[in-house]
């Protein structure tokens, strides 16, 4: 009942752009901001699950390989976490997940993927280059 559903994942050539999109269901996701922090990773094949970005109330963070390339935000009203990516590489190739954990359980450890309650099913992105 408690769900984060990815979209927007696609082929697309290196340098190009695509947004993913992570949607909440559930009285769980009421508030994003107060009561969760929300979180992109990423898993390429035949590796582990790397974190990408995170926002919560403080701000936002992000893996060194993606600054200045990817941008997370949110829409509480729809409860929505967006990813845009830019100027994409093929290394940028691999399933992406949504994440969320309640502020209540959070201990500051935004990219750890263990600090996570509730995850998406994840959506393919594929950089051709």
């Amino acid at each position: 009942q408690e769900q984060l559903v990815e979209s927007g994942g696609g082929l697309v050539q290196a340098g190009g752009s695509l947004r993913l999109s992570c949607v909440a269901s559930g009285s769980t996701f009421s508030d994003y901001i107060s009561d969760y922090i929300m979180g992109w990773f990423r898993q390429a094949p035949g590796k582990g699950r790397e974190f990408v970005a995170a926002i919560k109330w403080s701000g936002t963070d992000y893996v060194d390989s993606v600054k200045g390339r990817f941008t997370i935000s949110r829409d509480n009203a729809k409860k929505t976490v967006y990813l845009d990516m830019n100027n994409l590489r093929p290394e940028d190739t691999a399933v992406y997940f949504c994440a969320a954990d309640p502020l209540t359980s959070y201990d500051g450890h935004y990219n750890s993927e263990q600090e996570y309650s509730y995850w998406g099913q994840g959506t393919q992105v594929t950089v051709s280059s």
